[in-house]
C-alpha cells in the first residue's frame, strides 16, 4: 500500500473543519496529521477545543483525539509537517487570502471551502465531475507566485451544487436562461439547532452575498481556461433567490429553464442518469458511483430520504414536468456540508492527486 499523503486541516474546529476530519477517517489516500485553529484553541487537544461544540452526527475520530491544536499562522512550522492542506478558516475575505497564498507560497498546495479566492483570476474553481480542466490554471498560479509545488484551489458556493450538475447535464440542449430559488440548510451558516433556535419553524427570506453567488459562480464554472485566467462564460443567465429553511442538511432547489434547443423529459432524464464525470471515470473514494440519481416520485427528492444517498456526494433531482412560461421545471437537492463544502473539497484534493498536482514533500 502506498504511504498516505499528510494533510492539514486550517480552521478544523469549525462546522466545515469537523466535516473535513470525519469524512478523512480512515481514507485511502490522505491522513490527517495536523489541526489548525486560531490562537484561542492553540495548544490544547483536539477533544477538548470542541468539547461542547462537536456538531457531526457521529464521536470524533479517535486518531485525532490527542492532536494538539496548531495556531494557523505558524504557516511554516504546519508546512513542514504536511504534503498539503485543506482550508475552512474563519476569517474575514482578505485575511483568508493572505493566509491561503501564505500556505501556497510555502510549497503547501491549498485545497480551499471558502470563497475568498474564487474569483482571483488563474485560482480554479472546480466541481469535478464538470469543469475538471480548469486545473490546468493553476500552471499559470505557480508562475505568478513563484512556486514549484504551492497553490490554491477551491471549491464552489454550496448551494449552487443542487442545480448547476443538472443544467451541466443538459448543455447539449443549450439552456441560456433560468429561475432557481434555493430552499437552505442551518448548517450552511454554520449552526445547529441548538445554536440557533430561533430558526425551528421559521423561515427567513434572505442569506448575505448568497444569491449573487448562486447567479455568477456558475458561469465562472462554465469558462473556458485562457493563459492566464479563467474566462468567464455569458450563458446561461441566472436569476436567483436563497431563502433559509428549518432543515439541518440539505440545500433543496426549485429551477426553471428554457432552452434554445427544446428536449423532452425523457431525454433530460436520460441526460442526468448518463451524466459522469473525471471522479467516476477514475473511481476516486469520494466519487459517487452515480452522480445525478432522478426520481419518478412525485414527492421526491427529499431531504429525510435523499440527501445522504452515496454518502452525501450525490445529486438527486426529481419532478422534470413542462411549464407554461419557461421550456421546462425541476427540484434539485445536494448534502450542503458534505458534496458543498468539505466532501467536495476532498474530491478536489484526489482529483488534484491523480493528476499530479498534490504530491509527496
Amino acid at each position: 500500500m502506498l504511504e498516505k499523503l499528510k494533510v492539514g486541516i486550517l480552521g478544523g474546529t469549525g462546522m466545515v473543519g469537523q466535516r473535513f476530519i470525519t469524512l478523512l477517517e480512515n481514507h485511502p489516500y490522505f491522513q490527517v496529521t495536523v489541526i489548525g485553529a486560531s490562537e484561542r484553541s492553540e495548544g490544547l487537544r483536539y477533544e477538548d477545543a470542541v468539547s461542547g461544540r462537536w456538531k457531526m452526527e457521529g464521536p470524533i475520530p479517535e486518531a485525532v483525539k490527542n492532536l494538539k491544536i496548531v495556531n494557523i499562522l505558524e504557516v511554516d512550522k504546519i508546512s513542514k509537517e504536511v504534503d498539503f492542506v485543506l482550508s475552512a478558516v474563519d476569517m474575514t475575505k482578505e485575511e483568508i487570502q493572505k493566509i491561503e497564498e501564505a500556505y501556497a507560497k510555502a510549497e503547501t498546495p491549498v485545497v480551499s471551502n471558502n470563497s475568498a479566492h474564487r474569483w482571483t483570476k488563474d485560482v480554479p474553481m472546480v466541481i469535478p465531475e464538470i469543469n475538471v480542466e480548469h486545473f490546468q490554471i493553476i500552471e499559470s498560479q505557480k508562475r505568478r507566485l513563484g512556486t514549484k509545488r504551492g497553490f490554491i484551489a477551491v471549491k464552489p458556493n454550496c448551494s449552487i451544487q443542487s442545480y448547476v450538475p443538472a443544467l451541466n447535464a443538459w448543455k447539449e440542449f443549450e439552456p441560456y436562461e433560468c429561475i432557481i430559488t434555493t430552499y437552505q440548510a442551518i448548517s450552511g451558516a454554520g449552526k445547529d439547532f441548538n445554536s440557533w433556535p430561533e430558526m425551528k419553524g421559521n423561515i427567513i427570506p434572505y442569506i448575505g452575498g448568497e444569491e449573487e453567488k448562486s447567479e455568477r459562480e456558475p458561469l465562472r464554472i462554465w469558462g473556458t481556461v485562457g493563459d492566464e485566467e479563467i474566462i468567464i462564460a455569458t450563458e446561461p443567465k441566472i436569476s436567483c433567490q436563497c431563502i433559509r429553511v428549518p432543515v439541518l442538511n440539505g440545500h433543496t432547489a426549485a429551477g426553471f429553464v428554457k432552452f434554445r434547443k427544446k428536449p423532452t423529459k425523457e431525454a433530460l432524464i436520460k441526460a442526468l442518469e448518463n451524466y459522469k464525470g473525471f471522479p467516476q471515470e477514475h473511481e476516486l473514494p469520494s466519487a459517487p458511483k452515480q452522480f445525478i440519481k432522478y426520481f419518478e416520485e412525485d414527492n421526491r427528492p427529499q431531504v429525510a430520504l435523499d440527501v445522504n444517498r452515496d454518502n452525501g456526494m450525490g445529486i438527486s433531482i426529481g419532478r422534470i414536468r413542462e411549464d407554461n412560461v419557461y421550456d421546462f421545471k425541476f427540484v434539485g437537492l445536494s448534502h450542503n456540508t458534505v458534496r458543498g463544502a468539505a466532501g467536495g473539497a476532498i474530491l478536489c484534493a484526489e482529483t488534484l492527486k491523480e493528476l499530479g498536482y498534490i504530491t509527496k514533500k
